[in-house]
């Protein structure tokens, strides 16, 4: 599979996933590419633990289906219909979890590039992110971004640190497949946007389908 290939065929997986086991060579090869990811300074001020463990994944889930209650008592009643049949995790379903977490003194005290935009770090770490999601549709794996979390939470659930933020909980996996279609779409939450709404030339000149060229 080329660059482009991974990129249009990755998915945000929930409801793929086989649960069968990640080959050990797998694994180091798509954690070596989120290694790999550009950081701000050579800070690398990524960190990823790996749970395999069945109850803690579980004990995780049950706190995400609560906070999806909190979200769709939030909703109006079309929306809330529509939120009803999208699946937002595979925790228990996947190989394993991965919690990425940002550290901001990796680096050391003067980390060259973020002295203007402190926020260049947890970028960094999102490029990470990318790279370990990309890397993993090549191998054929699936991976599942869940965000329907308290920060402080995830952080004792896995023991990191109180400096150390969690930026993200991965379900990764083998999948039986990937959808053609991604699921928000599928279900009607949200469509693709053309590139041409968000592409702007010499300055910003407006945004959505209003967007002009002028």
């Amino acid at each position: 599979m080329d660059l482009y290939d991974a990129i249009n065929r990755r998915r945000d997986t929930r409801a793929e996933f086989t649960g069968e086991p990640v080959l050990e060579e797998t694994l180091a090869r798509v954690l070596s590419a989120a290694h790999a990811a550009p950081s701000v300074g050579l800070s690398q001020p990524w960190d990823f633990v790996l749970v395999r463990d069945l109850e803690t994944r579980r004990r995780f889930r049950d706190h995400v289906l609560q906070e999806r209650e909190v979200f769709a008592g939030t909703l109006p009643p079309e929306r809330a219909g529509t939120f009803s049949r999208i699946k937002v995790e595979g925790i228990c379903e996947a190989s394993l979890g991965v919690v990425v977490g940002y550290d901001p003194g990796r680096g050391g005290q003067h980390v060259l590039g973020r002295h203007a935009i402190a926020d260049a770090g947890l970028y960094s770490v999102c490029c990470a992110i990318q790279n370990l999601w990309l890397s993993a549709t090549a191998e054929g794996l699936g991976v599942g971004w869940v965000s329907l979390y308290r920060e402080d939470f995830l952080r004792e659930l896995v023991g990191l640190p109180a400096h150390v933020r969690p930026v993200a909980w991965l379900c990764l996996g083998t999948v039986a497949d990937l959808p053609d279609i991604p699921d928000l779409e599928r279900h009607g939450w949200r469509h693709r946007s053309p590139l041409e709404t968000v592409v702007h030339e010499g300055r910003y000149r407006g945004a959505g389908p209003q967007a002009t060229s002028s």
